[in-house]
């Protein structure tokens, strides 16, 4: 009987815990107004999450990514990423634009596509940023988003697995349970 009363009595801990301290969520940056600056240069894939399985799935390929962000004019980012699946290496690029009057910065051939910027608190690093791309339902009845993935980036290869942890686990209180971790066993490309 002991087993069964201490069961409940943890399952009732855990839902006062929920009540009291409800999930975090990540602080927007507003691109239009954050110090670019600070975000150019390079950066490492760590991991990305969503509600959807498919939203990350071709992720699962890569064993590592590295990004370089630079500034190719005042109100334009290209973002390089130098991928490896298995033993190739595949480079890419996407050109995203700032606006003045938006918040998100708009990739380049898919308008329709919010890409948004936080801090890298939600995964407790100062040194890393979270994006997150949504793009709103296929049609009219749609009530769900069809992309919604949040995708964490630290400025070293070797970020502690807490930073990872800490991440996901905050992802999945927000019902973002759906999640790939990026293994890094192989050299990065360049």
């Amino acid at each position: 009987m002991f087993p069964e009363v201490w069961s409940c009595v943890l399952y009732s801990l855990g839902l006062l815990h929920q009540a009291i301290v409800p999930c975090s969520y990540p602080e927007q940056l507003h691109v239009n107004t954050v110090d670019r600056q600070q975000y150019l240069g390079t950066w490492y894939f760590k991991a990305a999450v969503s509600r959807k399985e498919d939203e990350i799935r071709t992720f699962r390929a890569l064993d590592n990514t590295l990004f370089t962000m630079e500034e190719t004019d005042k109100d334009t980012l290209l973002l390089t990423g130098d991928m490896r699946i298995g033993d190739d290496c595949v480079k890419q690029t996407w050109t995203y634009r700032i606006h003045p009057d938006r918040e998100d910065l708009e990739l380049e051939g898919r308008p329709q596509r919010r890409n948004l910027l936080f801090n890298g608190t939600w995964a407790d690093c100062s040194e890393c940023i979270i994006f997150q791309e949504v793009e709103p339902a296929l049609n009219e009845s749609g009530s769900e988003d069809s992309l919604n993935r949040f995708m964490l980036y630290a400025r070293r290869s070797d970020v502690s697995s807490e930073v990872v942890r800490t991440f996901l686990e905050n992802s999945a209180c927000n019902m973002l349970k759906a999640s790939v971790t990026l293994p890094q066993e192989k050299a990065f490309c360049k």
